[in-house]
């Protein structure tokens, strides 16, 4: 069974790619999650925020942004003091400042989702040469995304974070052609072709 390359080195990495990188996402705690996890990993790798998701889903009460919108200096203490925990004030900080953010799109759309997915009128996007492996970055719907969302007050929120989300959560197919979740994932998208040159 073909896969994309970038997931191989372990089986949490697999089991990710095989049952939830690229799907298309419209739940808000999920989203969360997602989105909590790009940015402890700014400046790390994946790898090791797929092997801390659970200490993640410990210090954060699994995402759940209304109660982590609460958290004060005794939570900040308590998740530096969790072991295995990635050690950074200022991205805890970040993720208890988001969490405000995202109740407020929420607030305002409805859901995070509905507002997310409106970048792209609901539809996931593929492409020209990403299917091959010609994947950049960033791109311009997450320079576009990226600015809002900073716009809005959310904090580690670059257009190479935030495209790796728009990976994460089905809102860009980037997986490639000779993986098995390439044909699975168009089957149950709603699915638009788009040219990578208008997208600079």
């Amino acid at each position: 069974m073909n896969r994309c390359k970038w997931c191989l080195s372990n089986e949490k990495m697999i089991r990710y790619h095989d049952e939830e990188w690229g799907v298309p996402l419209r739940n808000d705690r999920k989203q969360f999650e997602f989105l909590m996890m790009e940015v402890m990993q700014c400046g790390l790798n994946w790898n090791m925020m797929i092997q801390k998701r659970e200490i993640f889903r410990q210090c954060f009460e699994n995402f759940d942004f209304d109660k982590v919108a609460e958290y004060g200096e005794a939570d900040i203490e308590r998740i530096l003091n969790t072991e295995g925990m990635i050690r950074s004030r200022r991205k805890i900080e970040a993720v208890i400042h988001n969490a405000r953010c995202f109740q407020e799109i929420r607030r305002e759309w409805g859901s995070f989702s509905r507002y997310i997915w409106s970048f792209t009128k609901e539809k996931t996007y593929l492409y020209t040469g990403h299917q091959k492996g010609e994947i950049p970055a960033r791109n311009g719907l997450s320079d576009r995304v990226s600015q809002d969302l900073k716009k809005r007050g959310m904090k580690y929120m670059g257009s190479v974070t935030v495209y790796s989300h728009l990976q994460a959560c089905g809102i860009i197919n980037d997986h490639l052609d000779s993986c098995f979740r390439f044909s699975e994932l168009l089957e149950i998208s709603d699915t638009v072709r788009k040219r990578r040159e208008k997208e600079q």
